[in-house]
C-alpha cells in the first residue's frame, strides 16, 4: 500500500515538474516574441542578456511609444483647429495686395476656389492705368487661389497712379465678397 501512495505521489511531482517545465518554455517563448517586435533602431547597442533586462527594455519602448502617440494626437488637434481657423479666414476672402515697386507694379490676389474671377481682368485694369504687364501667374494651394501679376510702367514720367489702380482692382473684387448661399 506504502508502494501505490509513493508512486502517486512521484507521478503528482513528475506532473508538476513538467508544467512547471512547459510554463517556463512557454514564457522564454514570449519574451523572444515580444524582444522581436521592438524595431532594431530602438534597441541598445550593448547585448541584453538576460530576460529582466530584455523585459525592462521592451516597458520602456511601450512607454517610449506611448509618448510618441500622446505627443501625435496633440500635434493633430493642435493641426485641426488651425485648420478650423483658416476655415474661418476662407470667409474673409479675396485679399487684394499691390506694391509699388518704382518703376513697376505687383498685385497679389488671394481667393478661395469658390470666389472665380478672370485673371484678364486685372490685367485689363493695369494696362488701362498705363503699366505693361510683364508676368502673370496662378498657382492653387488647398483651397485658395494665389493670383500673382507683375507690371512695369509704360511711360516712366507719366507714371502709374497705384491708389488708383487699387481702387479699381478693389470695386471689380469687392462683388466676391458676396457668397452665393447670401443670393
Amino acid at each position: 500500500m506504502k508502494r501505490s501512495a509513493n508512486t502517486n505521489n512521484d507521478s503528482a511531482k513528475l506532473d508538476r515538474k513538467t508544467i512547471e517545465r512547459n510554463r517556463r518554455i512557454q514564457m522564454k517563448s514570449l519574451c523572444l516574441q515580444l524582444a522581436s517586435l521592438i524595431p532594431p533602431n530602438h534597441k541598445p547597442s550593448k547585448l541584453i542578456v538576460g530576460q529582466p533586462d530584455q523585459l525592462d527594455h521592451a516597458a520602456r519602448y511601450i512607454e517610449h511609444m506611448r509618448e510618441r502617440i500622446e505627443k501625435l494626437k496633440k500635434k493633430k488637434e493642435q493641426m485641426s483647429r488651425e485648420r478650423d481657423v483658416n476655415k474661418n479666414v476662407e470667409c474673409k476672402l479675396p485679399v487684394l495686395e499691390l506694391r509699388d515697386l518704382g518703376s513697376g507694379i505687383e498685385v497679389v490676389v488671394v481667393s478661395g476656389l469658390n470666389k472665380t474671377f478672370l485673371l484678364h481682368e486685372i490685367i485689363s485694369v493695369l494696362e488701362e492705368e498705363g503699366a505693361e504687364v510683364v508676368a502673370a501667374s496662378f498657382s492653387t494651394i488647398g483651397e485658395r487661389v494665389f493670383y500673382v501679376v507683375h507690371a512695369q510702367v509704360k511711360i516712366s514720367r507719366v507714371g502709374v497712379e497705384t491708389t488708383r489702380v487699387y481702387a479699381r482692382l478693389q470695386e471689380f473684387i469687392a462683388p466676391l465678397e458676396i457668397l452665393p448661399e447670401d443670393l
